[in-house]
């Protein structure tokens, strides 16, 4: 253990040692009192946090060359870790209100932050497989973390299964794109393939490893166990799975095409633009005929990994690539804060055996909750992309990217496909402000905070979103 090794994976180790030193702390803990293992996992990601942020301007390989530390996998430790927090936020009260109250689930959550961490910092394709299964294996078990609902247990069946498949892509590209290359390593990969024609067994290796994040992200056509998991789960562990895994599987995608795969850009393009376009179709689209709160944001969640793909069609341009992937974290920072806020108005709204998950439940919200309507309209506004919210400058410079890019047709679909999405975000509006009602919210203190707080940030940010993007800029610097 060198101490460049030590230092680069200091975060994820503390991490992983305060999971496991948790997982036997809280046997002791009694079942009235588990509120202190929440308290606890909190702490150990702002701990983590704080070590991560200490890192800020350090880099470097570590283990020989199978992770590395730099502003990219700083930025990204540092928003998952922030997401693990706001998830613990809005389990705090759900978990016991739905008696789901045990301490094993921060646990878990804490296992799926490190896989998301080190899915962030893998600079090998095998580092990038066990992050992968680090990161799903837990939220799995999360996804079936209501043993007694039989359509929780269906999630986690569904998403064990499906996942399971998914990661078989992955590893077997990995096998191909080791029988054309002779390396695992990213770097590798990228001097073997740019010392010779790239052959036609690497591009297939990619195309596998595709599939694989594709699942992740839920990108079309690999999108199918979204709506079902997203619905059945419980809902905090929804939130958190929608805004965790998609960063951490953007995070490795950006990573891994923009550092291995350059040199295959014009067999590559073609492929993600129509992923890219597919998903940003159906996923808004689809989402019209939904009734469901849950199966809505299931697919604006599949909407919005088309967004986000955008920022990959031009990874063969060294020219736009550092500014499209700057474009593609900032995106992922708006929408993980929009992510967290929306599930919280939905948590506060939703009551036992999965009542009040309708989007006709909303109605009268705003007369009788205005405060709250308040911060559901800010959420439905930045998921459109209207001023004044993260989601419109998100989009302007994923747009401006990918235009830079030469992929203005790309650009156009992105700006209707925003225009669909109009109907049934402001659908939600209507019926909360329009339509009479009584609904029932639960308000507890943590959950109000974090929606307060998430739907402040969407606003705040928009008017002054310079120093973030270049906070993402300055991140990538040292990727290409």
């Amino acid at each position: 253990m060198t101490q460049l090794n030590f230092t680069t994976l200091l975060p994820l180790t503390i991490l992983i040692g305060w999971a496991c030193v948790l997982l036997l702390v809280d046997l002791f803990i009694p079942k009235d009192r588990k509120y202190l293992t929440a308290l606890l996992a909190a702490l150990g990601l702002a701990v983590t946090l704080g070590v991560t942020l200490s890192q800020i301007g350090l880099q470097g390989p570590g283990y020989n060359g199978m992770v590395t530390l730099d502003g990219f996998s700083t930025f990204v430790n540092a928003l998952l870790l922030i997401s693990g927090l706001l998830g613990i936020a809005l389990a705090y009260g759900y978990v016991k209100r739905m008696g789901l109250e045990r301490g094993e689930y921060y646990t878990l959550l804490l296992f799926s932050v490190s896989g998301m961490m080190l899915m962030a910092q893998a600079a090998d394709l095998i580092v990038v497989f066990i992050a992968l299964e680090m990161l799903s294996i837990p939220l799995y078990v999360l996804a079936a973390f209501s043993r007694t609902n039989a359509q929780s247990e269906e999630a986690g069946l569904k998403y064990f299964l499906l996942g399971a498949f998914a990661t078989g892509f992955v590893v077997y590209g990995t096998a191909l794109v080791f029988g054309a290359t002779g390396t695992t390593s990213l770097a590798g990969i990228l001097a073997a393939a740019s010392s010779g024609t790239p052959g036609l067994l690497l591009s297939i290796g990619a195309a596998l490893i595709l599939v694989g994040f594709g699942f992740k992200v839920a990108a079309v056509p690999f999108h199918m166990w979204t709506p079902d998991v997203y619905q059945g789960a419980p809902s905090a562990v929804t939130a958190f799975m929608a805004a965790g895994a998609k960063i951490a599987g953007f995070a490795a995608l950006l990573r891994v095409f923009s550092t291995a795969f350059p040199s295959i850009a014009s067999d590559m393009t073609t492929i993600l633009w129509a992923i890219a376009a597919l998903t940003m179709i159906l996923g808004n689209v689809v989402a019209i005929a939904q009734t469901n709160i849950k199966r809505l944001l299931a697919y604006s969640s599949i909407a919005h990994a088309g967004y986000i793909l955008m920022a990959f069609v031009p990874f063969g341009n060294k020219d736009v690539m550092p500014v499209s992937v700057a474009a593609g974290l900032f995106y992922l920072v708006s929408y993980a804060i929009t992510n967290f806020g929306a599930w919280g108005v939905v948590i506060a709204l939703e009551r036992a055996e999965g009542k009040g998950l309708e989007i006709s439940d909303y109605a009268g919200l705003g007369r009788k909750y205005p405060l709250l309507a308040a911060a559901m309209t800010i959420f439905m506004l930045s998921l459109i992309g209207l001023p004044p919210t993260l989601g419109l400058v998100g989009k302007i410079y994923l747009f401006r990217a990918v235009i830079q890019g030469g992929f203005t047709g790309l650009a156009i679909i992105g700006v209707l496909t925003s225009l669909i999405s109009a109907y049934y975000y402001l659908r939600v509006v209507v019926t909360m402000y329009m339509r009479e009602g009584e609904p029932a919210t639960t308000r507890e203190p943590m959950l109000d905070f974090t929606t307060g707080l998430t739907a402040v940030l969407t606003v705040v940010i928009s008017l002054v979103p310079q120093w973030l993007f270049l906070l993402a800029s300055t991140a990538v610097l040292k990727l290409f």
